[in-house]
């Protein structure tokens, strides 16, 4: 399998989610749900990194990016870069935490911003695909129909509707299947913590 250099993915991400922003922008929900839930995978991976003895206040952080960004979106330039948009965001949040909290040995911390973006999307994807991967595997001890309407509802973000229409069955088995299939990848995980 032949790696995609980290400049290249960088340049997916930022071409990806920059696509997203602007349909987000443009009235698209689907689209601007999808931009902030992948936002919020890279701002996870960024804070996890500076917070690693208070792990218990990234998701605070993640959710204050997210608002700040819905807050700012309509500021945003469309010829700027997106991730360092977010980027800045993020880092004024951190110091902004940093201040609240007098954290004074993280103050003190050497704070390097060469590549910071880069990595911040960068670990951040390679995160997001061992998710991936590792939910795939999951899903795949489903049944096709139990599958199928799990990845359309929960992870495609389809209505019961779309789904049922899509796989030609009933809305009642669409939430039926969901129902079952995540009641059984719930045994699975907990029998393989075990």
């Amino acid at each position: 399998m032949q790696r995609i250099p980290v400049s290249e993915q960088l340049h997916g991400t930022e071409l990806r989610l920059h696509g997203l922003m602007l349909r987000g922008l443009d009235g698209d929900a689907a689209a601007y749900r999808n931009f902030l839930q992948a936002s919020s995978a890279h701002l996870r991976a960024f804070f996890r990194r500076r917070l690693q003895r208070w792990p218990d206040e990234v998701e605070d952080l993640v959710q204050e990016c997210l608002l700040a960004i819905h807050n700012q979106r309509l500021t945003y330039d469309a010829n700027m870069p997106l991730t360092s948009w977010i980027h800045a965001i993020a880092r004024y949040k951190l110091v902004d935490w940093l201040r609240r909290h007098g954290r004074r040995e993280a103050q003190h911390q050497p704070y390097d911003e060469q590549d910071e973006a880069q990595q911040l999307f960068s670990s951040a994807d390679a995160e997001a695909a061992e998710a991936s991967r590792d939910l795939g595997k999951l899903l795949a001890t489903l049944p096709a129909q139990q599958r199928g309407a799990i990845v359309h509802t929960k992870l495609d973000g389809w209505s019961v509707r779309d789904t049922a229409a899509a796989m030609g069955i009933s809305e009642a088995s669409v939430k039926v299947a969901v129902h079952r299939g995540l009641k059984a990848l719930a045994a699975n995980l907990r029998t393989s913590a075990t």
